[in-house]
């Protein structure tokens, strides 16, 4: 599987994806490696997401983890989001876990979070993606979320990004509708399969946009 050369990203980009203090400390083995033209191996990314259907528990590393969860997925409920259930996301660098809903007939929501034991739990944030049903405005997606981090790297071209860190439930599907309809109609959405599909259609935009910047590159250091 491809991985990601950390030499070819930008400062930014490899400060959101490592963290302040890792990207400071791999700093001087990175600067070298562009230097030198050498690549500096990241990790591994696939063109292509799974999603692993999860048996229904009490969801959360942490109490507060556990809490924000059930609050958020109650209050998506009442905003008329419907519930598909818990995935497990295998290929996704963090924040693996996400209960899956669809809005409106055309927008794949995910709650996601992480119980990962190599690290801390991170708060449990939402996305949100809506496929266009045409490209006349040279957008193929709408991508909102509320996580603090800009997604790094950096997104395709072809979606339309909108960060909203602290936004409530309310805010943040309101605000992901005025981004999607500046686009025209999304594509009709009806059950796991389609929310899948909405998810994959952005990895694959995102993997084919590093392709064309040239930051894979395969085991053995050939970039992709």
């Amino acid at each position: 599987m491809p991985r990601l050369n950390l030499a070819t990203l930008t400062a930014e980009e490899l400060q959101h994806l490592l963290g302040e203090a890792a990207a400071q400390r791999l700093l001087p083995d990175v600067s070298s490696s562009r230097l030198a033209g050498r690549p500096y191996p990241g990790p591994s990314l696939s063109g292509a997401l799974s999603f692993e259907a999860q048996r229904e528990r009490d969801w959360g590393a942490t109490p507060d983890q556990s809490r924000s969860i059930k609050a958020t997925h109650t209050e998506l409920q009442g905003c008329g989001a419907e519930p598909l259930g818990v995935y497990y996301a295998a290929e996704l660098t963090e924040a693996r876990h996400q209960r899956a809903y669809l809005l409106d007939g055309d927008t794949a929501l995910s709650l996601r979070w992480s119980e990962s034991p190599d690290g801390p739990p991170l708060p449990p944030f939402m996305q949100a993606v809506t496929l266009s049903r045409d490209r006349a405005s040279g957008i193929a997606a709408s991508l909102s979320s509320t996580s603090g981090l800009p997604f790094s790297p950096a997104s395709s071209e072809e979606i339309d990004v909108r960060l909203l860190p602290g936004a409530s439930v309310p805010e943040f599907l309101a605000a992901h509708r005025n981004l999607a309809i500046r686009h025209g109609r999304g594509q009709k959405l009806a059950g796991e399969a389609d929310w899948m599909r909405a998810f994959q259609a952005v990895r694959l935009l995102n993997y084919n946009a590093w392709t064309r910047r040239g930051l894979l590159m395969q085991e053995k250091g050939a970039v992709v």
